[in-house]
């Protein structure tokens, strides 16, 4: 797919700036506020708080960060958060999906409905799990670490110029992520998301424009988690 790259996106959304990493770090502590709500602080117990985990490390959250997001979590008295899923189209039937943790739906569902066009896209997306590798941070070769990772229960194995992309059920994404953490195998993104089946490439600047424009809104709402699109967005270099 000309243009598209899992890992340079994935690159550009982790901004280097301590306002990006702040706000990252926030959406994880709701998250794993959800996740100790629903199943306990217990780690080991509670899968959905696992899955929060692997991806606060992968996003460089720090060790006592996450142990005390989990512990805030367990002995406060704080607001259950509700989850909330949106989907809809962007220009030239690009498909979105937003999932949001928030104290108000109505308000959430405002703002956010003001960024795209309703509709049901869901069965555009597989749920997935997900761990992409930078090949720079990456001592294996692709064989020895296709073999590593399908011998722990992943589902598939892509190389591509930068990265590899390993997937899973969602299912058994703890296990595979657990068995190649424990071999030394470091991940630039990890966790369970939804795939696009196919991508839509954007040609003509004002959907462009309209797409960025909806992206950048989306960004800027705090009840926002995480937002899944089926753009084929440009490299940031190639733009």
């Amino acid at each position: 797919m000309s243009g598209h790259s899992k890992f340079a996106n994935i690159a550009h959304k982790k901004a280097a700036n301590d306002a990006a990493k702040g706000k990252i770090f926030t959406r994880l502590g709701k998250e794993i506020m959800v996740a100790v709500k629903e199943g306990g602080p217990d780690v080991n117990n509670n899968s959905k708080l696992r899955q929060v985990v692997a991806k606060a490390k992968a996003s460089n959250m720090p060790n006592d960060t996450i142990d005390r997001a989990i512990k805030k979590a367990a002995s406060s008295d704080m607001t259950d958060y509700e989850s909330v899923t949106y989907e809809g189209y962007g220009p030239n039937g690009t498909a979105i999906i937003v999932e949001a943790l928030t104290d108000n739906r109505n308000r959430a569902a405002s703002n956010i409905r003001n960024a795209f066009t309703k509709g049901g896209v869901s069965f555009m997306f597989d749920k997935k799990g997900q761990m992409i590798v930078a090949k720079e941070e990456c001592d294996k070769d692709a064989d020895e670490l296709m073999m590593m990772a399908l011998d722990a229960g992943a589902e598939d194995f892509n190389e591509e110029d930068d990265c590899y992309e390993i997937t899973t059920a969602p299912d058994d994404f703890d296990a595979v992520n657990e068995a190649l953490t424990n071999d030394g195998i470091t991940f630039a993104s990890a966790e369970v998301t939804m795939i696009p089946q196919t991508y839509v490439e954007l040609t003509s600047e004002d959907d462009l424009k309209k797409m960025r424009r909806i992206l950048a809104l989306l960004d800027e709402e705090d009840d926002v988690q995480y937002v899944y699109h089926n753009w084929d967005e440009p490299d940031s270099d190639e733009e």
